[in-house]
């Protein structure tokens, strides 16, 4: 069955399809985003030649399930970003958060840095350039910041660190003029940045490919789209993967709640710093 707009996505297709996002990546898929989902998957349905949804859950239950479902996650992640955006997180990363870190990093201390959910760049770069003006000689130490995405897409034009004029808009001038240089599409950051990053794929719901600790966490907006079994899980693995004294920077919408709650202390807005453990009692 079919509309002038596309195929129509029956309620069984659409519990079927909902299922498999919330096994994949803890997604919540209401009855209030089915529209949504249509037209993103449309467009999908119509690249691989399928006439209508009952052929699409074939799919993602077939040989090709498993690459199929990586486009089903990309078909319906929202990648809303900016630089420096919800800027009281850069302003703390900036004057509190990596102040002490920087003599550390120079005596030969690990930091590491996190965009947990790094969409198109925006966010792991206005990271990068806070980074560089408080250590302009990161590169010469163990520093790194790792962003990651669930969206292949995303990832790859956040390796590219590309963007437009009014993409770059809201970075302060001096920054822009240091930290990026012009070419044939817009700015890319220059090599100094692109230096201290690293990029991949990644499924927050799914195994985590590190044993090292982070200094620092960014996760905005991303939980929101969670249940609360997978939000608070979520939590509990950014406590167990930060070092004492770290920060986690959430979104605007988001509070730190579960079980992981009993890790952090507020320090800010949707700003968090890691306890220290306690102690083994002694026997």
């Amino acid at each position: 069955m079919a509309t002038a707009t596309g195929p129509v996505l029956t309620d069984a297709q659409f519990r079927k399809i909902a299922a498999i996002v919330h096994e994949d990546s803890g997604i919540i898929l209401s009855e209030s985003k089915r529209s949504l989902l249509m037209a993103r998957l449309n467009r999908r349905l119509r690249g691989l030649s399928l006439g209508d949804y009952g052929a699409y859950c074939d799919r993602l239950e077939g040989p090709d399930g498993p690459q199929e479902r990586r486009h089903l996650l990309s078909a319906i992640t929202t990648n809303v970003t900016a630089f420096f955006r919800e800027g009281h997180h850069f302003d703390s990363l900036a004057r509190e958060v990596l102040p002490p870190l920087a003599p550390l990093a120079r005596a030969g201390r690990r930091l590491r840095l996190w965009s947990a959910a790094s969409s198109s760049g925006e966010e792991p770069y206005s990271m990068a350039v806070t980074l560089l003006d408080a250590i302009p000689d990161a590169a010469r130490h163990d520093v790194l910041i790792l962003a990651t995405d669930i969206d292949p897409e995303m990832v790859a034009r956040s390796r590219q660190g590309r963007f437009s004029a009014e993409a770059l808009s809201p970075v302060p001038a001096a920054q822009a003029r240091k930290y990026f240089q012009p070419c044939a599409t817009g700015f890319e950051a220059r090599p100094e940045v692109r230096q201290i990053m690293r990029f991949d794929e990644l499924n927050l719901h799914g195994d985590w490919p590190f044993s090292g600790k982070f200094d620092v966490i960014f996760c905005r907006n991303t939980a929101i789209y969670f249940d609360a079994a997978a939000r608070q899980r979520l939590w509990l693995r950014f406590g167990q993967a930060m070092v004492e004294g770290g920060t986690l920077f959430i979104g605007h919408s988001e509070r730190l709640d579960g079980p992981a709650a009993a890790l952090f202390q507020p320090t800010g807005t949707t700003q968090y710093r890691r306890n220290a453990t306690p102690a083994p009692a002694r026997t």
